[in-house]
């Protein structure tokens, strides 16, 4: 999994076991995070606005750099998985003109690593007119069924949840670390730890006001955001304002926690509940501050940060699930959850068919 915050690429090899009253099982052996070095952080940001030749080319050698890393993973630990499935990085989500890019090849995956690949998960559901996003709740509801609701803080903030009728409903919600880290970066952080930067400033009403009146988020659901829109309205949105950093840390964590809250208050009003939990993962979970303005922000739901290592590694986790749903052929898709014509299976194999029950 590499996520659009660019925080590096997650690797996690996981066990799944299936009960024969239908409920999963899962263990994540080892997981870890390969940092990118400066020069891929820089490549990778600018592909956008590359050529054609440039972007080919950089899908095959994304694809070769995870197929090494991955056998030197497993080399490390000394791991044969049944198949690899990757996510890829995004560089385009335009589900409304037709197509999504997620580069790492799966014939250059294959290649370098050896094992079965499955990888291009979101085309599918994009080509039977869904948003091909999130995939992440069929892996909510079949894997922590324990909690009504299930957010990601990553590089954009989602959310899922099933709807008075059983079906799972999700969508984005907001932006979240590509925003966050960028105004780090600009005081010398990777990223805010604990949320101090955003609790050394202030508020900003107006500004505040002005993100939370965005067209995007007056859409109903489902629906999706891609690192474009956020170029092109957000941050110009921002750097108007000429507010500091830190308060435009503070202002845009307690937009974060208002939106959220928001899509969860409407939610428990369609569907009441004596008592609720909602579970908190991606590293927007790791910033204290952001979580403390969320509790505030819902006083009558029980926000969980999830054990580190979900935190760290949930993606990764339930996109080798969808691989797995994948290889037995059931649908990890939701036509509920993307706005498809049917929920469908999507993954793309390269190799040989993998072997299991």
């Amino acid at each position: 999994m590499s996520g659009t915050s660019l925080d590096g690429l997650d690797i996690a090899f996981c066990e799944f076991s299936e009960t024969q009253e239908g409920k999963w099982q899962f263990a994540i052996v080892k997981a870890e995070t390969i940092e990118y070095e400066a020069s891929q952080k820089a490549s990778l940001a600018d592909l956008m606005t590359s050529s054609g030749i440039q972007l080919t080319q950089a899908d095959f050698e994304f694809g070769r750099f995870i197929g090494n890393e991955v056998k030197a993973f497993c080399n490390r630990y000394n791991l044969t998985p049944d198949f690899v499935a990757s996510h890829g990085h995004t560089i385009f989500h335009q589900p409304a003109s037709g197509f999504t890019l997620q580069i790492g090849s799966g014939a250059g995956i294959y290649a370098a690593c050896g094992f079965p690949v499955i990888a291009d998960f979101r085309s599918v559901d994009v080509a039977l007119g869904g948003q091909g996003a999130p995939l992440v709740p069929i892996g909510d509801k079949l894997l922590f069924s324990d909690y009504e609701f299930c957010l990601n803080l990553g590089g954009i903030a989602n959310i899922s949840y099933d709807d008075p009728s059983g079906a799972r409903i999700a969508y984005d919600i907001c932006p979240v670390n590509i925003v966050m880290n960028y105004y780090a970066k600009k005081l010398g952080q990777e990223y805010d730890k604990d949320g101090i930067l955003a609790g050394k400033g202030k508020v900003n009403q107006e500004l505040l006001a002005q993100i939370n009146r965005l067209p995007f988020y007056s859409q109903p659901g489902p629906k999706s955001l891609g690192k474009e829109w956020i170029d092109e309205v957000v941050f110009p949105l921002l750097a108007q304002s000429q507010e500091s950093e830190e308060n435009i840390l503070a202002t845009f964590s307690q937009h974060i926690a208002e939106k959220i809250a928001e899509t969860v208050n409407t939610a428990l009003n369609k569907k009441p509940l004596s008592k609720s939990k909602l579970l908190a993962t991606g590293g927007g979970a790791f910033n204290k501050h952001l979580i403390e303005n969320l509790q505030k922000e819902l006083p009558s739901v029980e926000v969980v940060v999830a054990p580190s290592e979900i935190v760290m590694f949930k993606e990764a986790l339930i996109f080798a699930f969808l691989g797995v749903l994948r290889m037995k052929n059931k649908a990890n898709c939701l036509k509920s959850v993307t706005g498809a014509s049917t929920d469908n299976i999507g993954g793309c194999l390269y190799g040989p068919l993998p072997k299991f029950n």
